[in-house]
């Protein structure tokens, strides 16, 4: 995972964002905003996802070398929640592919596109607005041109839709995004 930064018009500095990232539906499971780049950004998050999916059994969490995500505190809580952690290699973002694009999406379409941010409070706001319609209206080509909700209830419910037999790995993938 690469962590991009970027800057924005904040008159009170540095704004975090952290994404959490079921890589099966493309969905944003869990997310937060933060002035600090201490381990409770990546782990409020986190909480945000354990809370919205509940079964752990069997999840990968994949993340980069960063030291929020190797944290005493935040491997510690991937083991309480029986996940599996990942660790990419690094130097590389090959596999950190999927965090890259929803980092270049947010950036795009909410901080270059919406800003100049005045406090964090905008910046807030503005990712809970882009991920309420990423996750229900954003259509993502590669699950078949639906959005992430709509594709999952798909994959729950076969007798409803014959689309999605194949059943893939289920991984959760984070991925942080500094702003200013």
């Amino acid at each position: 995972m690469g962590c991009g930064y970027h800057f924005c018009s904040d008159v009170g500095g540095i704004v975090y964002v952290a994404f959490i990232i079921d890589v099966f539906a493309r969905c944003i499971v869990g997310w937060r905003v933060s002035r600090s780049l201490h381990t409770d950004l990546v782990l409020d998050a986190l909480e945000q996802a354990l809370w919205a999916r509940r079964e752990t059994n069997g999840l990968i969490h994949h993340s980069d070398h960063g030291s929020q995500y190797l944290s005493i505190r935040y491997t510690e809580r991937l083991a309480e929640a029986n996940i599996e952690a990942s660790v990419g290699s690094v130097g590389d973002s090959y596999d950190n592919a999927m965090a890259e694009t929803i980092n270049g999406l947010y950036k795009t379409e909410v901080i270059w596109h919406r800003g100049p941010w005045r406090n964090m409070s905008e910046v807030e706001f503005a990712t809970l607005e882009w991920v309420e319609w990423f996750n229900n209206r954003r259509l993502l080509e590669p699950i078949g041109n639906i959005p992430p909700a709509e594709f999952e209830m798909a994959y729950k419910s076969p007798e409803k839709s014959g689309r999605f037999k194949l059943c893939l790995p289920f991984t959760i993938r984070s991925l942080l995004i500094p702003l200013s």
